[in-house]
């Protein structure tokens, strides 16, 4: 039997197929993360019924479960970034090909699956002990779709 992490408790994504594909793409695009096995073959059209991974330690399940049930932005997956070149390539790769833009960091990729991609910088501003400051960074993030340090950290400092 393969072996899978130790964890108790994993998220499962439902998707009507292409989880390998899904799952390959994911742990390729984020540092850390591996495709741990592949169970229950069904063909050609679906190359495996569940596969087990992890992004960054964290483990989920895709379960190539068929057209009943479709993701939705209810859940999403959150990633924090260090700096805006790392925002800027996830953002890119998780709206290609299909991705869909949404507002102040989230996006939806191919497969349909809710994503935020957060910078760091964003939650310390957001979390700020200056209120006035803090807001006035909210306000500047209302009009973005993908979130734009510079941007933020100008309103934040009252320079926008």
């Amino acid at each position: 039997m393969p072996a899978i992490s130790n964890h108790a408790v994993r998220t499962c994504l439902w998707m009507e197929k292409d989880g390998v594909a899904a799952a390959t793409f994911y742990t390729n695009l984020i540092p850390n993360s591996a495709i741990e096995n592949t169970a229950g073959f069904q063909g050609d059209d679906v190359p495996a019924l569940v596969v087990n991974f992890h992004l960054a330690g964290t483990p989920y399940m895709i379960l190539n479960g068929g057209p009943d049930f479709t993701l939705s932005p209810a859940a999403s997956i959150s990633v924090l970034t260090d700096d805006q070149a790392e925002t800027d390539r996830l953002w890119n790769a998780l709206t290609a090909d299909g991705g869909q833009e949404s507002q102040c960091g989230w996006l939806i990729d191919r497969w349909g699956l809710s994503w935020q991609i957060t910078p760091r910088a964003v939650i310390e501003m957001n979390f700020s002990d200056d209120a006035e400051a803090a807001e006035r960074a909210r306000q500047a993030m209302y009009k973005m779709k993908k979130l734009d340090i510079a941007t933020m950290r100008a309103a934040f400092e009252n320079k926008g």
